[in-house]
């Protein structure tokens, strides 16, 4: 039933949760691209609110052919008679946000495939605000696309300047960087850095300056399109250097904390001083404990449907109200829009707070992690297991199946959305929930979701237990049911 499968390239073009990815050569060619950065560039300034400049930010991360197709775009932006301006330098995808913002213009288009495959690329778009666009949009650029017409991209000298300096710098205003700095040092705590060669790299350093290498290491600096060999994603299977170098830093006396950012810098998880993966499913419950409980910060909590039952345990504990929404971060950002928030969280990676962007934005999470654990003197792993002892243990994981086909898709979904199982391992499943995809729950930070994915021709599938082995189990179960479908 799973296998790999390649789109042709005369399929009409779709965007997914966030933005327009696809197989370089294949689904993404420059021809196609030019079209559709055309299409995108009419829609913002059709969209645009009054007031602001004519300029569109160009960015791109450390993907092959990057580069050279954020140059060919801005000449597909100067056809539509709006200003491009290019980052000098590789650059994070929430940097392009932050300088939207900074610069009022209309919009960012950049290329990134963020972290699919090392064979992916594609191109992401931001609105005035520097959040992704919604789905409205997204469908009037396929509009546009399909009603054809002719707009010649125009060649010219596109005026660069420095994204990535200008995020660094803003970050900086936002937290006591000095204070944090210390903090690890009094704890004689090393910060262990995976940058998995995206365009994160260097970036933590840069933000603590001069004398940094007393607490910081970093790896995977240099840009490599080929990513090891794995996509720049941050789970525990393509971390082994990061999680070795933790538990030989522990060894050695030095206890470690490890980050990793994904390739395009939006999405964060961490290694904690045992070489336990902490992802966002135990990083969002950490960082309401810290916002709320010691900076006492307001707003509400929001969280994607496959989001870890521990957020909204804390969440409530601590008062707050708790959102559940769709998975993609465009959902989150549009409650940012209407509502007080505090942060919200998806379980892929990306957080956004209330305090910065209405984006994801991995470095400004770091920071945040960076001042939840030397506010109290407690290492990241001591820290989880005190929210561990006071709402009870929670697991979690995620396979991906290659679906062969879409008929595969449709039979499961229809006997999902008609006749979902009654137990899964001998669990009663004791409610449906179709926020998005299928979500049955079997108790109290226990659950299993299935959920096909907006950029690719796979199947996730989710699963919360309260033990390792309820969720191997669980997801054994899983495979077994999709691919009998």
């Amino acid at each position: 039933m799973f296998k790999n499968s390649l789109k042709l390239q005369s399929d009409p073009i779709r965007f997914g949760t966030d933005g327009w990815r696809g197989v370089l050569g294949v689904d993404i060619t420059l021809e196609r691209l030019l079209s559709v950065a055309t299409a995108a560039t009419q829609e913002l300034a059709y969209r645009a609110p009054k007031g602001l400049s004519n300029k569109v930010i160009i960015g791109y991360d450390q993907r092959f052919l990057a580069p050279e197709f954020a140059a060919a775009i801005s000449c597909a932006v100067r056809g539509c008679e709006l200003e491009p301006l290019i980052s000098e330098t590789p650059v994070t995808t929430p940097a392009c946000s932050w300088a939207v913002v900074q610069h009022q213009a209309i919009g960012a288009l950049v290329i990134t495939a963020s972290h699919n495959p090392p064979e992916w690329l594609g191109l992401k778009i931001k609105g005035p605000s520097g959040c992704s666009v919604d789905s409205d949009f997204t469908q009037a650029v396929e509009h546009r696309l399909l009603a054809g017409g002719i707009t010649m991209p125009i060649n010219g000298i596109t005026e660069s300047f420095n994204c990535r300096e200008q995020h660094i710098a803003g970050l900086k205003r936002k937290f006591d960087i000095e204070k944090i700095a210390n903090g690890l040092k009094a704890m004689g705590l090393k910060v262990i850095i995976d940058y998995m060669h995206g365009s994160a790299a260097g970036c933590i350093a840069e933000l603590f300056g001069d004398g940094s290498q007393e607490f910081l290491q970093e790896i995977r600096v240099n840009r490599d399109p080929l990513f090891g060999g794995n996509p720049p994603e941050p789970l525990s299977q393509y971390l082994g250097q990061l999680i070795s170098s933790v538990k030989a830093s522990s060894a050695a006396g030095t206890q470690s904390l490890g980050l990793v950012f994904d390739g395009d810098g939006d999405r964060i998880a961490a290694i904690d001083e045992q070489g336990r993966f902490c992802s966002n499913q135990l990083l969002v419950p950490l960082f309401i404990d810290h916002l709320v409980g010691v900076k006492n910060l307001p707003g509400c909590v929001i969280k994607t449907v496959s989001g870890s039952d521990l957020i909204a345990l804390v969440a409530e504990k601590l008062g707050r109200e708790v959102i559940e929404v769709p998975v993609g971060f465009k959902f989150i950002a549009s409650e940012m829009f209407n509502r007080d928030v505090l942060l919200g969280g998806e379980e892929s990676g990306g957080i956004g707070f209330g305090s910065h962007i209405p984006e994801r934005d991995a470095l400004y999470a770091a920071l945040v992690l960076l001042e939840a654990v030397t506010s109290i003197k407690m290492p990241l792993g001591e820290r989880v297991n005190t929210l561990h002892d006071c709402f009870g243990k929670s697991y979690y994981d995620r396979i991906d199946l290659r679906l062969e086909d879409n008929n595969c898709r449709v039979r499961l979904e229809e006997l999902l959305r008609n006749s979902p199982p009654n137990s899964i391992s001998d669990e009663i499943v004791q409610e449906v929930i179709m926020i998005d995809g299928y979500k049955l729950k079997l108790g109290e930070c226990h659950w299993l979701m299935f959920r096909f994915s907006g950029t690719e021709p796979l199947l996730r599938i989710y699963c919360e237990a309260p033990t390792p082995i309820q969720v191997e189990k669980n997801l054994a179960w899983a495979r077994q049911f999709a691919v009998e479908i």
